[in-house]
């Protein structure tokens, strides 16, 4: 399949398959992974069309690079694949869970490092450079088969906003990661945009229902989608060089120039990234505390209660970048501010917007001295009830309702 190519408008009758590959053995580090899954196409009593897409867990792949880590080492090896925390959460036994940016590319829970289907005592990395991995395979196969599919390195990822995971593409080679069709018009002549269509994770997704790694199944095919390509571009001839800008031939097959720009162009990062942090990493940054300095929240928000809340939010706000000559201490649900008058202020406020993060609404009001009290100014930072965006969501209802009666 050519990475120049994209999917166009489906005619009568279009349909895609997707065929699990059996039969791939336990990979270990140093596993021809091409040769493999060349072996269990043949299996599945299949043989490989150029404008096939093979789907390989990424599991697989990494185990094939030796990307096998000590168990024991976990935590360390999370925060060596971590390049930027988003939001982190402690978890019921102790310990805390993170989604990060990863080294690889993609934002994952933990760096992507997993524990699961791997050798007792051991966790697992990512594939280091999965857009390479998948050029890698690809080039391996095109040399076996004399055919060119695409390939996906795919993976499992939780969504914002959605329940439950889906299989995305962590490295692509000989497709389009992304289908741009901003420009274009609709059937109303409209121009559209802003849809750009991830294919790539579309494709992904479509594997894991046949796939999977309880069923022993880490790689798939699927078959279809090249019958309603359209052209769309050229192709990128990054591997070409004295041949005049084509791409190198393996096994008789071009292969490499036609790789495309792979999945790292789906990861969001930078300035067009809207939720860089977790409302909470976000406070907390804000008020110059770095990831880890205080107790995360829970993961499950049932088991938090107020007194735990107000405990991180003074936390937070009493730690680095909180103003000299000032306190915070926690009476009931009132935090009392104590000291120097403008740090008193600056402190009730640092109180005020931590307990925010932490989904209660809190008001400042002027605080009464004790008796003795030499401070300058007090402040209460009472909290009045539940706030912020992790707060109970009120009944919204839908504004595009008809106003009258229900039809019968």
């Amino acid at each position: 399949m050519s990475a120049g190519a994209r999917p166009g408008p489906a005619p009568d009758g279009f349909a895609l398959r997707a065929v699990a590959l059996p039969g791939v053995p336990e990979v270990r580090a140093g596993h021809d992974l091409g040769a493999l899954l060349v072996d269990a196409v043949a299996r599945a009593g299949l043989r490989l069309e150029d404008d096939d897409v093979l789907v390989v867990a990424s599991k697989v792949v990494a185990k094939a690079e030796g990307r096998s880590v000590r168990a024991t080492g976990r935590a360390a090896a999370v925060d060596a694949q971590t390049v930027r925390v988003v939001a982190e959460r402690s978890l019921p036994g102790g310990g805390t869970t993170r989604v990060v940016q990863s080294r690889s590319g993609p934002v994952l829970a933990a760096a992507g490092v997993d524990a699961s289907d791997v050798e007792p005592g051991t966790v697992l990395l990512l594939p280091a450079d999965p857009d390479g991995s998948a050029r890698r395979l690809r080039a391996r196969v095109a040399e076996l088969t004399g055919r060119s599919p695409a390939v996906v390195v795919s993976d499992t990822s939780g969504r914002p906003w959605r329940v439950g995971v889906a299989d995305v593409a962590l490295g692509v080679a000989g497709m389009p990661a992304l289908d741009d069709v901003r420009g274009e018009a609709d059937r109303f002549g409209r121009p559209l945009e802003v849809t750009v269509r991830a294919v790539a994770d579309e494709v992904a997704a479509l594997a894991d229902l046949v796939k999977g790694k309880a069923a022993g199944l880490p790689a798939a095919l699927v078959r279809g989608l090249g019958r309603p390509l359209l052209a769309a571009g050229t192709p990128s001839t990054s591997g070409g060089g004295s041949d005049g800008g084509r791409p190198p031939v393996v096994g008789g097959v071009a292969v490499g120039g036609e790789d495309g720009a792979g999945a790292g162009a789906c990861t969001r990062t930078g300035p067009s990234d809207w939720f860089a942090h977790g409302h909470v990493e976000a406070v907390r940054a804000a008020l110059g505390s770095p990831p880890g300095a205080v107790e995360a929240p829970p993961v499950d928000p049932a088991a938090d209660t107020t007194a735990g809340r107000l405990r991180r939010a003074v936390a937070v706000a009493t730690g680095p970048g909180a103003p000299a000559g000032a306190t915070a201490a926690v009476a009931e649900e009132v935090v009392v501010v104590r000291g120097a008058a403008v740090a008193v202020g600056a402190l009730a406020e640092r109180v005020r917007l931590a307990l925010w993060a932490e989904a209660l609404a809190a008001e400042v009001r002027p605080g009464d001295a004790a008796p003795g009290d030499r401070a300058d100014a007090a402040l209460d930072v009472v909290v009045t009830g539940p706030g912020g965006p992790a707060a109970p969501e009120v009944e919204v209802r839908d504004a595009q309702a008809p106003a009258g009666p229900s039809p019968s």
